[in-house]
C-alpha cells in the first residue's frame, strides 16, 4: 500500500510500498501498487493474484541469484500480454503464463511492471542481457 505524508505547506506525495522479496509468495489484490526488489540466493515462485482491474505490481532484480529462475506466474495462465526489451530486442508476450528472470543472465536493475484490466496482465520491462528475461507458457 502506498504511503501518504502532508508536508506543511500542504503538498502531499504519494510513495509507493517498496518491499524485498526472499522467498516464494502469493501475493493478493491488497499486495497492488507494491514494487518487489527480488533478492535470494535462488530464484523463488511468485504467484499472481486472481485478475481484478486496476491491480499492479512491479519487481526489480535486487541481486544475483546463482541457481535457480525467479519466476512470475498467473494464478489463471494465458493471460500475460505485452512487450520488454531485452538486450536491445523485443521480447512478445502473448497469452503468456509466465515471466522468467533467468539466473544465468540476470542483471541487477532488470525489471517488469504488471498492470490487470480484469482480463489480462499487461507487462513492460527491460532486461539488460540477451535471454534475462523470458516469457512462457509451459502448460
Amino acid at each position: 500500500m502506498a504511503t501518504t505524508v502532508t508536508f506543511s505547506n500542504d503538498v502531499t506525495r504519494i510513495f509507493e510500498e517498496v518491499q524485498t522479496l526472499a522467498a516464494a509468495a502469493t501475493l493478493t489484490a491488497a499486495d497492488s501498487g507494491t514494487t518487489y526488489i527480488l533478492k535470494a540466493t535462488a530464484g523463488k515462485t511468485v504467484i499472481l493474484p486472481a485478475l481484478k482491474s486496476g491491480i499492479n505490481f512491479k519487481f526489480i532484480v535486487g541481486s544475483a541469484f546463482a541457481t535457480t529462475d525467479w519466476i512470475i506466474d498467473s494464478a489463471e495462465g494465458d493471460n500475460i500480454e505485452g512487450l520488454l526489451i531485452v538486450n536491445g530486442a523485443s521480447v512478445v508476450a502473448a497469452g503468456e503464463d509466465q515471466i522468467n528472470f533467468v539466473n544465468s543472465a540476470e542483471t541487477v536493475g532488470d525489471h517488469v511492471s504488471l498492470s490487470c484490466d480484469g482480463t489480462n496482465w499487461f507487462v513492460s520491462g527491460a532486461g539488460n542481457a540477451a535471454g534475462s528475461i523470458t516469457v512462457t507458457d509451459p502448460s
